[in-house]
């Protein structure tokens, strides 16, 4: 039921100006002022029906009545007018609510008549607490009828009924949602026919206030309601009130999406966000860690509390393995910060992340293999984002030493399988901070295990004259101990298969033909070229040791390091 109507007259009330009029034969004997609207009306009709009107008029001698804190104002007054005039009108989901607040507030109760407002509106709210659009509605509509909405249970029980009805499973889809666009991120996509039948109700409840929306999401949650979908709800509520879409790589806002719908000053901005964070559920995933990170820099760039900052951080670290790398690059907001990045915040969620990460990812995990190099799958996730994000920051000419150091070391040894990220992190670094001296660079260096680079990484690497020396050897080392293990596989599955058949075959003819002579054919190519830059290599040692850096080789202790090396080569 979207309506009733009460009434059975015609409409006597004309407006001129700022007034309404009252146009029946008989002159007005009383004005009632509610707000900057005044009333022209009779005595009668008005204390007939309302016990305080009564009062008012019989105590006062004047002909004047104030009402300015009329719940609803002139117009839920003109309504009141009309029903004592029994004049027809029709009372909607919409006008309910302040009706009945006015009602109240004038104490028009049965004792003033069979049939008098405060029933007729109760009873007509009743009905309309049973249709999910009314109540919406009649819900919207409370905040001007406060505090009366509030007393008289209005709003609890508009709310009870959107939380039972939005916990209801139903099934299929909605048609009236289909090819929206999308929502945050790919929730919703453009090119769904429809909509999941959990997410209906969310396009209705995001455009109630502030104060209104939390407590439907509270009711929801205590109703047993999914947190997957709690989060949706709130996305899509930021997304309404907040420019998240945005932020600019700079931490600045873009004017066309600022200016666009969103009409709240920052600070109510930086409030919206807080209660956001605290309305966020405890359970792993269930808001995408994107978003997160969208609220995380929004709060930075409000400067907003840091018990909500830490929160955010806490959020993003205990789910961290779901981030994307352009997500993790937060601008740096501190005016007096240089660096691009605000590297320090992804410290401290890397820290959060160890700190949950290990009692839930690793209890009952003793099978796995310590001294090896298989790392977790989350802890490995975690590595080559944070790889990545070094590699990112690496660039920043203002980043300290200090900071890139902590950050790569964070994670323990067994979280990468290679170390091919944090090499070209290194590199990036190396080259963007030329000024490094030789002990830095030592030091930047052993965030890096040469034991763990890849065939590409380590060619590299040899050919990198940004490394200092004494690394460009220790891969050398490795990277011929690697060869000369694999060319003896070779030779031992050779052995193997020729005692098996009482001959001696070929390597090539035992082991797979034409394509195992090439691949060893290569190998054999590949440890001669590294065997002449060992040998290139020594001969600048050799000429080194001559010039003025002698005194630092022999300190290193290079000179034994080189003869143990050539003696192996």
């Amino acid at each position: 039921m979207t309506c009733m109507k009460l009434g059975s007259k015609a409409d006597v009330f004309q407006l001129e100006g700022q007034s309404w009029v009252c146009t029946t034969s008989l002159p007005s004997d009383v004005r009632v002022e509610v707000g900057e609207t005044s009333f022209h009306l009779h005595k009668f009709p008005l204390l007939s029906r309302s016990k305080l009107l009564e009062g008012i008029i019989r105590d006062q001698a004047k002909n004047v009545l104030s009402l300015h804190d009329l719940p609803g104002g002139a117009g839920s007054f003109l309504l009141v007018a009309k029903f004592c005039y029994n004049v027809k009108f029709e009372l909607t989901a919409t006008n309910a609510v302040s009706l009945r607040c006015a009602a109240e507030h004038l104490q028009m109760t049965e004792e003033y008549g069979e049939g008098n407002l405060i029933s007729q509106t109760a009873a007509f709210l009743e009905q309309v607490l049973n249709s999910w659009e009314g109540t919406v509605q009649a819900l919207e509509t409370c905040e001007a009828a406060l505090p009366f909405s509030e007393e008289l249970g209005i709003i609890t029980s508009c709310i009870d009924s959107l939380a039972a009805e939005a916990c209801e499973e139903r099934g299929g889809c909605l048609p009236h949602r289909a090819h929206q666009s999308p929502v945050w991120n790919g929730i919703h996509s453009a090119s769904e026919p429809c909509s999941p039948a959990g997410d209906w109700w969310h396009d209705d409840v995001v455009v109630l206030n502030l104060s209104l929306f939390k407590r439907v999401i509270d009711a929801v949650s205590c109703k047993g309601m999914a947190p997957s979908r709690i989060g949706v709800s709130l996305m899509l509520y930021a997304k309404r009130h907040l420019p998240l879409h945005g932020i600019s790589r700079s931490g600045s806002f873009c004017e066309r999406e600022h200016e666009s719908a969103h009409s709240l000053s920052e600070a109510e901005q930086m409030t919206l966000v807080e209660e956001i964070t605290e309305l966020l559920p405890n359970q792993k995933g269930a808001t995408p860690t994107r978003f997160v990170l969208k609220l995380l820099k929004f709060a930075m760039i409000l400067d907003a509390s840091t018990g909500c900052r830490e929160t955010l951080e806490r959020r993003v670290g205990a789910q961290l393995d779901q981030a994307a790398l352009h997500d993790l690059l937060i601008p740096n907001t501190l005016p007096m910060e240089e660096t691009l990045y605000d590297v320090e915040c992804v410290q401290r969620i890397v820290d959060y992340f160890l700190d949950m990460a290990g009692d839930e990812e690793y209890e009952g995990d003793e099978e796995q293999s310590t001294g090896g190099f298989d790392s977790p799958p989350i802890m490995s996730v975690v590595a080559n984002l944070l790889d990545g994000y070094l590699a990112e920051v690496a660039n920043d000419a203002n980043l300290k030493l200090e900071n890139f150091v902590l950050l790569a070391a964070s994670l323990p040894e067994y979280a990468r399988s290679l170390d091919d990220g944090i090499y070209r992190a290194i590199d990036i670094y190396l080259k963007a901070h030329p000024w490094l001296t030789d002990q830095e660079m030592e030091l930047l260096c052993t965030l890096m295990n040469c034991q763990k680079l890849s065939i590409e990484a380590s060619t590299d690497a040899v050919q990198n004259k940004m490394l200092p020396l004494r690394v460009t050897m220790r891969v050398l080392f490795f990277e011929q101990l690697r060869l000369r293990s694999y060319m003896a596989g070779w030779f031992v599955v050779s052995d193997t298969l020729g005692r098996g058949s009482n001959e001696r075959p070929s390597i090539v003819s035992c082991v797979g033909g034409g394509d195992v002579g090439m691949r060893l054919n290569e190998v054999r190519a590949r440890m001669s070229r590294i065997e002449n830059k060992c040998d290139n290599i020594k001969h600048e040692v050799r000429k080194l040791r001559k010039g003025r850096w002698i005194n630092f080789y022999n300190r290193v202790g290079l000179k034994v390091r080189t003869k143990s090396f050539g003696s192996q080569v």
